[in-house]
């Protein structure tokens, strides 16, 4: 965690205006103890605000300036962005239920709101939340533990949320456990694997059955090289028995699923690289699995159980109580964003992103940024593979923006920051859902907007 002084911070969002802070310093020796804390009981504040509000906009957009309460001197560079955005909005691609906001992080003014308080379907701009909470909660340097443990003639591979766990990984475990079996004189062995420090469902709702296990494999605390099949667990076990094997060693039976008593006798055990390195890999590529790991991995670390609800009610505490996001019709029932309940508006989005150009958070919140995709970087979900700032209009943005994309059937979103040509940040926030168009229009529409916020489609 940063080490700074944490803060308590509310806001309250005023479309086409300022977003007013009001911020209470306390202590920092132990904010994830106090989040900690804090979750040990029910949050009232953590209800919905609001019914969601989904298809409910009124289609009004606020620009800067305008009467809702913008900065009257506004910018004329920022007056031509808005203007534009006015008009951009309206592309047929984007279809009817299109919600956006951009901020001003420098002088904390909303310079454009498109009906920003509507609640849509954010796709995979659900990460956005996970990562923040993920951070925040059990610290950047934080790193999962996998065991190896041996008791009654069973060598039991323990499972414990670590997403990135590799074939390599293993083979080190294997021959560790490998070693000590020799030395005291055993040549065959059982194998069993113990993922219960995740308890079921495995399955979230509004999951349609068509994503698993490719898109999203049941969630387990034990899995190697991300595969997707429906039972990770026993998979990593057969992989692990098969290294004990090709090291010499028998293995009797099937791999079957147990609990590690507290008598085993410890192997060996690996340790993940840093959850700020693996935050920056799942959202380089939304990879989907390692965000539902996270959203339970987190609520352990706050003290919730280790499922879909505890995570998203450690999400809500920490957007709400920790930064002061707003949570205004919000809901979410995953880490991933692949559930077609979920309901986040673009200002809410907005505000989470503007929380990485705060020198403050920078530390706990720094691989966020780092990890955001940037246009036109190659691996990414804004590589040229993708299709993603290559149309005419686009393409002046390409390594000027960093954003998280979003797609699933009927919603495409993107989040993302840009930097003026005087240095300053804009951070915006686009989500539309419904529309008819093919996707890659869609998305060349959404690369369009974010190159209007940098400036380089005047």
């Amino acid at each position: 965690m940063n080490n700074s002084t944490a803060e308590t911070q509310t806001s309250s969002f005023v479309p086409g205006g300022r977003r007013r802070h009001r911020r209470t310093k306390q202590s920092s020796a132990g904010l994830r103890r106090t989040v900690v804390l804090a979750l040990a009981v029910p949050v009232a504040s953590a209800a919905l605000a609001g019914p969601s509000a989904f298809a409910a906009g009124n289609g009004t957009t606020t620009t800067a300036g305008g009467a809702s309460g913008g900065a009257e001197s506004a910018d004329p560079s920022d007056q031509q962005m808005a203007a534009n955005l006015d008009a951009r909005v309206l592309d047929q691609r984007l279809g009817a239920d299109v919600s956006g906001v951009v901020l001003d992080a420098d002088s904390d003014e909303t310079l454009w709101d498109h009906d920003g308080s509507t609640a849509l379907m954010p796709a995979s701009n659900v990460k956005l939340a996970t990562a923040t909470a993920a951070l925040t909660v059990l610290g950047p340097e934080h790193r999962f533990t996998t065991r190896v443990v041996y008791g009654h003639g069973t060598l039991t591979l323990v499972g414990g949320g670590d997403r990135t766990l590799s074939s390599a990984d293993l083979a080190e475990l294997a021959k560790t456990a490998v070693a000590g079996l020799k030395k005291a004189g055993l040549g065959t062995v059982k194998v069993a694997v113990d993922d219960s420090l995740f308890p079921a469902p495995a399955l979230a709702d509004g999951w349609n059955d068509g994503y698993y296990p490719d898109t999203v494999a049941p969630v387990r605390a034990l899995v190697v090289d991300g595969r997707g099949v429906q039972d990770t667990s026993i998979d990593a076990g057969q992989t692990f028995a098969g290294l004990l094997a090709q090291d010499g060693v028998t293995v009797s039976g099937d791999v079957t699923r147990g609990t590690a008593r507290h008598t085993d006798v410890p192997v060996a055990h690996h340790r993940s690289a840093p959850l700020a390195d693996i935050v920056k890999k799942m959202l380089k590529t939304s990879d989907n699995n390692i965000a539902e790991t996270l959203l339970r991995m987190t609520a352990l670390g706050a003290g919730r159980p280790a499922t879909f609800e505890g995570g998203t009610e450690v999400v809500r505490h920490v957007l709400s109580h920790r930064y002061g996001v707003s949570l205004d019709n919000f809901e979410i029932h995953d880490g991933s964003g692949l559930s077609r309940t979920d309901r986040v508006p673009a200002a809410t989005l907005a505000q989470i992103l503007e929380l990485l150009t705060q020198p403050r958070y920078a530390h706990t919140l720094g691989a966020i940024l780092d990890g955001l995709p940037v246009a036109g970087e190659a691996g990414s979900t804004l590589g040229p593979e993708w299709g993603r700032f290559d149309d005419p209009h686009s393409q002046c943005a390409v390594g000027k923006v960093q954003a998280k994309t979003g797609t699933l059937t009927g919603a495409i979103a993107l989040s993302g920051l840009t930097r003026t040509d005087d240095g300053e940040w804009r951070v915006f926030s686009f989500i539309e859902n419904g529309s008819t168009a093919a996707p890659n229009d869609i998305k060349d529409a959404m690369d369009g907007l974010a190159a209007t916020v940098n400036g380089c489609w005047a």
